[in-house]
């Protein structure tokens, strides 16, 4: 229905209604940056799973009901995915309303009924107008706006009533403009801003009490928006050259804030202020955003693409699909890259997301063939880490070690600098000693132990790291050492690193599963995954596997777990654990 129509009104009475019959209510409220994980978290809440297949698994239930409203402020850069998600919950045990503006943002959901809100009769809507006015007045008023509940709403007694169909001319000459100076500041700042704001965030936040009295804000929890049929009569009511005067201000304004939803908003007016938007400065400032917020990333450089012919744009867009998973946006922005290693590069991995492990391996070694030495030595041992770490928790085949080890040694470091030939050293010595413990060659891991400490010290995280992993897998009797266990215990609690933390939590859970003592339970139950950083592999393989650990820990929920588990391993590159676990799953089914 149109804007302040009385979806979300309608909505919420529903839930209310369900709520008395005792049925569970999940609500979620999407904005500009809103994707499938983010919509998770609303209706889920603590650390829910991000993939669609996970989330519609943990919410499959009967006598409970799923909200999404304001579905029309989605980026179309996650409309589709959205889509997904609620199509995947309509075929649960569960019901789904979604609440949208017309024209519906879907082009087609399947499993949905729509249904058309009109304007009140005017005698049903007589109750929203002061009970002290005349009847005859009253419904007056009401047929002039066409029974429209916000407009009916924003009617004051010394209004004049507009003609029939006339309600977007009533508010802008009338509602908006009989504003003060500090209440129209504040509408504009609102109506400009991409997401909906604090009223402390607000630069003129004097206005913002006028704008409620007025009935004019829309609260979204703590968060306020002007209801949107006021904040797009606003918006259209100014011309191109006053949009981008507006936003290059707000810019200049919110980049004198500090954080990463600061930076956000900040680039959001930039990308729209015309003279502002700089290649650079958001490729400078999109891996803070993305840090806390890869959604509200993917929505900014989506739109810095389609404005600037930047290689690099490109590239990080792609990078950005990459790690979130999304093959056919990264493949969009692969293809407009210029032929050459970056672009069969990101092929490879493309591939490698998709399951292809022939091809993929084929296009990396393609790639690394036109690198220059120090790049390709690089991409090489990462190369070798993903193999290692593209396996489920478990004995390692000695044949896979064996031929990682070869490959290792195979490297040619006498091309690189000093600085460079020494980090390389240092990257293939930590995995040989990985290696050496999986396999059981302690004789091997304690000389790479050595020269490791030697070259970083005795107090470097990673010594004391490979020190509690060689203690854990000494087992006796076939059983993890009380001191091997208090050793990793001390280190869990005291890390400060998620990335460290979570990797000695897995260590431990698996040398002690399935006899795992409660302390170590508990220490990977409160783990929160949203701690590591989706840019980074080794962050992203951490992640898919404290998914696999609670798909063990916790039998009930296995399902939506390694579900969730199958597409972080996907993410992560790693096709051939997620095929694994596929596998597993499909047996435990």
């Amino acid at each position: 229905g149109l804007p302040g129509i009385g979806k979300t009104s309608l909505a919420v009475a529903v839930c209310d209604e369900m709520r008395e019959r005792n049925w569970t209510v999940r609500w979620s409220s999407a904005n500009a940056d809103s994707d499938v994980r983010s919509i998770g978290e609303m209706w889920l809440g603590g650390n829910p799973p991000s993939s669609i297949e996970s989330i519609s698994a943990k919410l499959d239930s009967k006598r409970t009901l799923l909200v999404l409203d304001e579905a029309q402020e989605l980026n179309d850069r996650h409309i589709e995915s959205v889509k997904s998600l609620m199509e995947a919950c309509s075929r649960t045990s569960a019901s789904v309303i979604v609440v949208t503006r017309a024209p519906n943002p879907f082009t087609e959901l399947i499993g949905f009924i729509e249904n058309r809100l009109e304007g009140l009769v005017p005698e049903e809507a007589l109750g929203l107008l002061p009970e002290n006015l005349d009847k005859s007045e009253a419904l007056e008023i009401c047929r002039a706006m066409d029974g429209h509940p916000l407009a009916i709403k924003l009617w004051e007694p010394d209004d004049e009533l507009p003609g029939s169909g006339a309600i977007q001319e009533f508010v802008e000459n009338t509602v908006i403009r009989r504003l003060s100076q500090p209440g129209s500041t504040s509408l504009d700042e609102l109506s400009l801003s991409p997401i909906p704001l604090l009223v402390d965030e607000l630069f003129e936040p004097d206005g913002a009490d006028e704008l409620d009295d007025s009935a004019i804000l829309r609260w979204v929890s703590d968060f306020v928006e002007p209801h949107h049929l006021v904040r797009n009569v606003r918006r259209a009511a100014w011309s191109e050259e006053e949009i981008a005067k507006l936003h290059h201000e707000q810019a200049e304004k919110w980049s004198s804030r500090d954080g990463h939803r600061a930076l956000r908003i900040e680039a959001h007016h930039r990308i729209f202020s015309e003279n502002l938007i700089d290649a650079g400065w958001i490729m400078g400032n999109i891996p803070l955003i993305s840090s806390e917020d890869s959604a509200a990333a993917a929505v900014l450089l989506e739109q810095a693409t389609q404005l600037l012919d930047e290689e690099r744009l490109s590239e990080m867009a792609a990078d950005l699909a990459l790690e979130r998973g999304e093959a056919g946006f990264a493949s969009s922005h692969i293809e407009s890259l210029p032929s050459g290693p970056n672009k069969i590069f990101r092929e490879s991995r493309l591939a490698r997301i998709e399951g292809d492990l022939s091809r993929a391996e084929e296009l990396e070694q393609s790639a690394m063939k036109l690198m220059p030495p120090e790049e390709r030595v690089r991409t090489q041992i990462s190369a070798l880490v993903r193999k290692f770490d593209d396996r489920l928790p478990g004995p390692i085949d000695p044949a896979f070690a064996s031929s990682i080890l070869s490959e290792a040694d195979s490297l040619l470091l006498s091309d690189l600098s000093s600085e460079d030939g020494e980090m390389a050293s240092l990257a293939i010595d930590l995995l040989r000693h990985s290696i050496s413990l999986d396999i059981g060659d302690l004789e091997q891991a304690a000389s790479t132990r050595s020269s490791l400490e030697e070259r970083l010290g005795p107090n470097d995280a990673r010594v004391k790291s490979l020190d509690i992993k060689a203690r854990l897998v000494s087992k006796s009797e076939g059983l993890v050492t009380e001191e091997a266990m208090a050793s990793a215990r001390k280190h869990i609690e005291s890390s400060e690193s998620p990335l460290e933390r979570i990797k000695i939590i897995h260590m431990a859970l698996e040398a002690s599963h399935p006899n795992c003592p409660e302390w170590l339970l508990n220490e990977h139950s409160v783990f929160n995954p949203g701690s590591l950083r989706g840019d980074l592999p080794s962050h992203r393989r951490a992640c898919s596997h404290w998914w696999y650990w609670r798909g063990v820990l916790e039998p009930s929920s296995r399902l939506s777990n390694w579900n969730e588990s199958i597409v972080r391993l996907r993410a992560a590159e790693c096709a051939g654990a997620a095929k694994k676990l596929t596998s597993r799953l499909a047996k435990e089914l």
